[in-house]
């Protein structure tokens, strides 16, 4: 892809660019993946979500304390946001309360993970909840094997778990998996048929990298011919990353992965460092100031796929 700084302004996009594309695969985490996910729910079997699984806090590090299982909340968050009726959104995010002798649990990840143990495997736990939803968009797990996110510090110091990696002043040295595990063999076989990948937006350092982390996950996706699109948060996140330009991002994964993959960005914020298309003018949602709506960065995606075209 050229590297050269092109900055553009999705006004007036092919309208239906992403409508013709095949197959678009999403990558990342949180409530980011779900907005992006939802936003292109039109393309139904022809998009898929690969969801980071290394979250330890809250309702997902309650269960993967007492239980050898993959974190759950990123995924039933994804199903949340596809999910066609309000009810059905409702009962995923239902947590108990402090009363209850399941204080702390959600229930949409009670699910999945109930799901899990009568099936030969987490991805068709996953296949069946979204049949039962009706949800059209396949969701595939990094992997199916637990693994913890460990960072390690210029002071020597190693922290293992996304908890204490949310927690860090500064930028890690260096970012991995606490052991290596297999990727989902269908999220490989997706990535290498993909027109279009997408990365973020979300949290970068415990949403966007995991997957990446993953055996053979980067080196797919710098293998194929399909553009990737970096979707950059509306507002800075309270993190070590937040505090950095885009550009000082995208080379901090470059130097962590030991190769480029993104090839465009949508931001509202460029750098004159960015050596990428950039495309902006995204507007905040109105009843969560740091999503996307979802036309604009419809548009956005749409003016991007038209510069690959």
């Amino acid at each position: 892809m050229s590297q050269q700084h092109v900055q553009i302004t999705p006004i007036a996009p092919a309208p239906h660019a992403i409508a013709q594309l095949q197959c678009v695969t999403a990558i990342g985490g949180g409530h980011g993946l779900g907005r992006v996910l939802s936003t292109l729910s039109f393309l139904e079997r022809r998009l898929i979500g690969i969801v980071a699984t290394t979250d330890d806090g809250g309702a997902s590090g309650l269960l993967r304390r007492h239980h050898e299982c993959i974190a759950w909340g990123d995924i039933r968050n994804c199903l949340s946001q596809l999910a066609q009726h309000p009810l059905a959104a409702d009962v995923l995010n239902y947590r108990f309360s402090s009363d209850h002798e399941l204080n702390g649990h959600n229930l949409g990840n009670l699910i999945l993970y109930t799901l899990d143990q009568i099936s030969a495997r987490p991805l068709d736990g996953i296949q069946l909840l979204s049949r039962l939803l009706n949800i059209n968009t396949r969701l595939l797990p990094m992997s199916e094997m637990p693994v913890d996110l460990v960072a390690s510090t210029y002071d020597g110091l190693e922290c293992f778990g996304e908890l204490h990696v949310d927690g860090l002043l500064h930028m890690p040295k260096k970012l991995g998996l606490s052991h290596p595990v297999t990727p989902t063999p269908e999220a490989l076989a997706q990535i290498r048929r993909s027109e279009l990948i997408i990365l973020g937006p979300g949290s970068f350092l415990t949403s966007v990298m995991p997957p990446l982390l993953v055996d053979e996950f980067a080196q797919t996706i710098a293998d194929s011919k399909a553009p990737v699109i970096f979707i950059d948060n509306l507002a800075a996140e309270h993190s070590p990353a937040g505090e950095l330009l885009l550009s000082e991002r995208l080379q901090w994964m470059t130097d962590q992965l030991g190769m480029n993959l993104v090839d465009a960005v949508i931001t509202n914020n460029p750098d004159s460092q960015l050596r990428v298309p950039v495309f902006n003018h995204v507007s905040a949602a109105q009843e969560a100031p740091q999503r996307h709506e979802p036309s604009s960065l419809l548009a956005a995606l749409n003016a991007a796929v038209t510069h690959f075209c």
